[in-house]
């Protein structure tokens, strides 16, 4: 890193490097929509870099925070799906790194990436983006907005659902994805499963799916996943969603475990909510209805 800093060069540097810190502390996974207000608290920016662009309203900082987490994904070292942002392990290893050794990595791989495509990037650079680029490129974080703000509605929706309505729509999802759920626990003890899945009608077909379905606001423990992993028997695979999230000690159990358990929490359950929507019968999609809206695709590369 030069001496002698550009102001968009120290704003990239800290952004880069507090958003690597967040995710980190936050099990390398976050809504954009919270790793911006944890940073807005905990960033002490210059009136410069809060300033305000009329168009969207968006601060200076959150377009650079934009732009340089994009080139942060195009380093291999962050991933942005559907409004949550992910630490992949490349990047876990690089939140170990000094500010300057991150900012320098990040616009080293970058600038590889960048020297391997056929047509201009529009992500922010701050050897060559001026002021008044800054502010034409806000216009391209509409879609960004939208979408996070699309997230944040379907997440305060799932939340109010009650646990008997979310658990019938974890059973809509798996009929969407192909499965047949012959048992669906009525209200009262369920014994431990929640849902039971085959891939067949009879079921027939292995693997028979066990499914646990935890909708409330703490999240699930260790000890609920050994509960689940209890259970299976014969090559069975074990489904635990929680739309509160896992324990760290629950997910390195799951991942350990020598019988398949897939952790689903409600961000991933959102997803696939989507990715399988156009499948789900009309009496399933009405338990949770989407309307999809299309914008033009402004490519990144």
């Amino acid at each position: 890193m030069e001496k002698k800093l550009t102001p968009a060069k120290i704003l990239s540097s800290k952004i880069a490097f507090m958003v690597l810190k967040i995710l980190k502390e936050n099990d390398n996974e976050m809504s954009s929509k919270d790793l911006l207000k944890k940073m807005e608290q905990r960033v002490n920016f210059t009136d410069w870099e809060k300033k305000r662009y009329e168009k969207t309203g968006q601060l200076k900082w959150q377009i650079v925070c934009s732009f340089k987490t994009m080139a942060c994904v195009k380093a291999g070292i962050l991933i942005k799906n559907n409004g949550i942002w992910y630490l992949t392990p490349e990047g876990v290893e690089a939140e170990k790194l000094s500010e300057e050794e991150l900012f320098e990595k990040i616009n080293a791989e970058y600038k590889k990436w960048k020297s391997n495509q056929s047509v201009t990037s529009d992500i922010f650079d701050e050897e060559e983006t001026t002021e008044d680029e800054i502010e034409n490129k806000e216009s391209l974080l509409f879609y960004d907005d939208l979408q996070a703000k699309a997230i944040e509605g379907m997440t305060n929706y799932l939340n109010k659902k009650n646990p008997y309505e979310f658990q019938e729509l974890v059973a809509a999802l798996l009929r969407g994805m192909g499965y047949f759920t012959p048992f669906v626990a009525p209200k009262g003890k369920d014994g431990g499963v929640d849902i039971i899945a085959y891939k067949d009608p009879l079921g027939t077909t292995t693997p028979r799916i066990q499914v646990q379905v935890k909708h409330r606001e703490s999240n699930a423990s260790v000890k609920e996943i050994r509960e689940l992993m209890g259970l299976l028997k014969n090559g069975d695979v074990g489904i635990f969603i929680s739309s509160a999230g896992f324990s760290a000690d629950a997910k390195s159990t799951a991942r350990l475990s020598s019988a398949h358990i897939e952790l689903i929490d409600l961000n991933r359950f959102i997803q696939l909510w989507q990715d399988f929507y156009y499948k789900l019968s009309d009496q399933d999609k009405n338990l949770f209805r989407l309307k999809p809206i299309y914008f033009l695709d402004i490519k990144e590369n």
